[in-house]
């Protein structure tokens, strides 16, 4: 399927490495022009080499969005170098694996700073662009968090559940517009931190070592789901990627979950 991405230019934040990564490089390969970043400006160039040793077209740029002077620096370079964004992926995020007990007021400033005002920011900067031209695709990355909370990790599902509702917001405001807005949900996905994390918490419950029997632990313990696997990073660039395009100008304002059934609700 032509997903008529050629001729659009996308930033991918959070795409020097796991879903982002993945996303940056689908779009690219179905034609788009990307800006890969992320705050490692080693990790960030390798992407983007990657990108274009294999034919496509990728510029890479560093930066701390949650800092506003660094996040209007990122948006006025992006704007000067390669012209206006068609398609904004609000990827880059911040979790830390802790409790009610642990997280202060504070703590929860700090990581809204990054999942909520930094997304903010972004949309501001490139969305004039898009109004003008009379498209343009504003995707969200969310979690089934944001309406399935767990105990643990409550600063990070409220500030999730905000994308959920800010892009809903955003989508009627910019009724008729041929702005889009959505937000894509996945469940567990197995990008090498995510690895990295079951691999640290197999040793500490004592589950087996081997990658299989992680996953199965994770599926019997933590998180199931009806399709019985965690999902790959391959898996959500592909549904954000249909979300993208053109041809997807009819879903709008819409939660999109992609994770295997285990969020179950209506």
């Amino acid at each position: 399927m032509d997903l008529q991405l050629d001729g659009l230019r996308a930033v991918v934040t959070g795409s020097s490495a796991g879903i982002g990564e993945q996303i940056a490089r689908r779009f690219a390969a179905e034609g788009a022009s990307v800006v890969v970043h992320g705050r490692r400006a080693e990790a960030v160039q390798a992407v983007a080499e990657a990108i274009k040793s294999s034919g496509g077209q990728a510029a890479g740029a560093v930066a701390d969005l949650a800092d506003p002077h660094d996040c209007a620096r990122f948006i006025a370079d992006t704007l000067a170098d390669g012209g206006p964004v068609g398609i904004l992926v609000n990827n880059a995020g911040a979790f830390v694996n802790r409790g009610w007990d642990q997280a202060t007021p504070e703590d929860w400033l700090e990581l809204y700073a990054v999942n909520v005002a930094a997304v903010v920011r972004l949309i501001h900067g490139f969305l004039p662009a898009m109004r003008a031209a009379g498209f343009g695709r504003i995707i969200q990355i969310g979690t089934g968090e944001a309406i399935n909370p767990f105990a643990t990790m409550p600063d990070y599902a409220a500030s999730k559940a905000a994308l959920l509702n800010l892009t809903v917001s955003l989508s009627k405001h910019l009724a008729r517009s041929g702005v889009t807005v959505n937000t894509v949900s996945p469940g567990i996905i197995v990008t090498p931190g995510v690895r990295e994390f079951y691999r640290k918490e197999a040793a500490r419950r004592g589950w087996p070592d081997d990658w299989a029997g992680i996953e199965a632990r994770i599926l019997a313990e933590i998180l199931d789901n009806p399709v019985g696997r965690l999902g790959r990073p391959d898996e959500v660039s592909a549904l954000v990627a249909l979300v993208a395009s053109p041809l997807a100008g009819y879903i709008n304002g819409a939660n999109l979950r992609i994770d295997g059934g285990s969020t179950a609700v209506i």
